[in-house]
């Protein structure tokens, strides 16, 4: 039954978004890792289309907030005000009271509005004027930012980029999928039309059976195996927290699923890897080769 609609899932984003089966597959198993996703990419490769594809093929309940540079975390979050009837003061929610939310451009923002999602993204919950607001559930975080040499942009900080997940690229569609994006019917339209279809019941359920997908201990080993050579080769200027060994984890558990298994191979964290490490490793190396992920694989052992 799960995968049934796992494929059904993804056939449903697949026919909205053209040739990018990878991306999207990725961006699922964030989302069934209860992880946040962050899509860095020029304007105009889909970035958007998929966030919004995404909330309407799971049910969910969707909002959209463009970061500028003047935006104030009251703006995301909510502030309270004053009434005057009742004499006391009232919250009114802001757009981040929603089960997906699409941060977009968010490297626009000043770095103190930015922090505003931390809490958020982290806990499930913000706190204004000392009261604590619970998130609806699930909660799901896709923000996408600019390249950093696009001017107007502020470099989200280690803490923040920590809170995603995983980080993705679009990319241009091959000459095969462009043309079909070209020639076929328009992006919005097919919105408008697109049906849920799972309910957000079945995406909760979905989100927990990731958690019975069986680890072996070599399999953990080999997680650790990679943890540890991120903080001891010396080639990057700090290695991989624990946090993001439970992440690669938890998306190596969400690859398999989505595989059609019941445990986790090697090659499910290796799948995932790269989308978890590259923003949050720096190499130490300033003519670092464009492939480092790819050696980081190689470098580790399997068990």
């Amino acid at each position: 039954m799960a995968q049934t609609q796992l494929d059904a899932i993804l056939a449903s984003i697949n026919n909205v978004i053209l040739g990018k089966q990878h991306p999207i597959k990725l961006a699922l198993t964030c989302l069934l890792a209860r992880g946040h996703l962050l899509i860095e990419d020029l304007p105009g490769v889909g970035k958007t289309t998929l966030a919004h594809t995404i909330a309407s093929t799971l049910g969910l309940t969707f909002q959209r907030i463009q970061f500028t540079s003047d935006m104030l975390p009251a703006d995301i979050i909510g502030v309270s005000v004053f009434e005057r009837d009742s004499g006391r003061f009232s919250f009114h929610p802001g757009p981040i009271f929603t089960q997906l939310i699409l941060a977009d451009e968010v490297n626009r923002a000043s770095p103190r509005t930015q922090s505003a999602l931390l809490e958020a993204m982290e806990e499930q919950q913000v706190t204004v004027e000392g009261t604590t607001h619970s998130l609806s559930s699930p909660f799901f975080v896709i923000a996408t930012q600019n390249p950093a040499n696009q001017i107007g942009t502020f470099p989200l900080p280690e803490s923040q980029l920590d809170r995603f997940l995983m980080r993705i690229e679009l990319g241009y569609p091959d000459a095969k999928a462009e043309r079909a994006l070209l020639l076929g019917q328009d992006r919005r339209q097919l919105l408008r039309d697109l049906q849920a279809v799972v309910s957000v019941e079945d995406l909760l359920t979905l989100q927990e059976q990731v958690t019975e997908i069986h680890v072996s201990n070599a399999l953990v080993d080999y997680v650790q195996r990679i943890l540890s050579h991120t903080r001891d080769s010396g080639h990057y200027h700090s290695g991989l927290s624990p946090r993001a060994g439970l992440g690669l984890l938890r998306a190596g558990q969400a690859w398999a699923m989505l595989e059609g298994r019941d445990h986790v191979l090697p090659e499910d964290i290796q799948a995932v890897l790269p989308s978890i490490v590259s923003h949050r490793l720096q190499r130490r190396e300033e003519d670092s080769p464009e492939d480092w992920v790819d050696q980081l694989i190689h470098q580790v052992a399997i068990p």
